[in-house]
């Protein structure tokens, strides 16, 4: 099992959603989140004084995976994350980390049993 951090903008988690929903991956977690990173923020103009948006709002999906899925939903999260053909800078990034263990807390009996 892997996990799979998506951290994208806004404006494509519908498409995101949808996608990944077409690959019969529904249980995600989905959080809203500020970053700073290459894109260095956004100059406005507020009342005709100009300011600097140093943090951006950004979009964190984290699906839990198998193996055999992984390379789908990478594909299917970087098709639809990027902005224009070629994407730019500030689309995103995806993670993908390994699972030691989980732990179903809703079980009546919780025995803890390394691996899934």
């Amino acid at each position: 099992m892997r996990v799979v951090v998506a951290i994208i903008q806004p404006t494509k988690l519908s498409n995101v959603r949808d996608a990944l929903r077409e690959l019969d991956v529904e249980d995600m977690t989905i959080c809203d989140a500020m970053g700073y990173g290459r894109q260095r923020g956004q100059s406005a103009l507020f009342r005709g004084n100009e300011y600097k948006v140093d943090l951006l709002r950004k979009v964190v999906v984290e699906i839990m995976v198998h193996e055999d899925q992984l390379e789908h939903v990478i594909d299917a999260i970087t098709r639809q994350a990027l902005t224009g053909s070629a994407g730019q800078i500030g689309d995103g990034k995806i993670f993908v980390l390994p699972v030691a263990d989980v732990i179903d807390m809703a079980d009546e009996h919780p025995e803890y049993e390394p691996g899934w």
